[in-house]
């Protein structure tokens, strides 16, 4: 079945369960690795509740880890730090 399982992917490649969200400086940091492979891909999620709208920045990096701990804890480090350098402005429209 190798090669179906390449083709379709298995339940092994299936994605890990979403990590425990935490509040950050008034913003909700959901880490989200992404399995690749052996792998994870650090991500994660931001939002932010603005006049009763949830606003949600996805982030994805180049960056992969062998662990799952691992890549859950740099995702949540890696949104912290955008957050910083960022703050509201993650959600304001950009320029085309």
């Amino acid at each position: 079945m190798p090669f179906w399982s390449r083709l379709f992917g298995s339940a092994s490649d299936a994605a890990p369960a979403p990590a425990e969200a935490e509040e950050y400086k008034g913003f909700r940091v959901i880490p989200g690795p992404i399995r690749e492979g052996g792998q994870y891909r650090v991500a994660a999620r931001v939002e932010k509740a603005v006049d009763g709208t949830v606003l949600s920045h996805q982030l994805i990096r180049a960056d992969t880890m062998a662990s799952l701990d691992e890549a859950t804890r740099i995702s949540a480090a890696k949104a912290r730090q955008l957050i910083d350098e960022q703050g509201d402005r993650l959600f304001a429209p950009r320029a085309s």
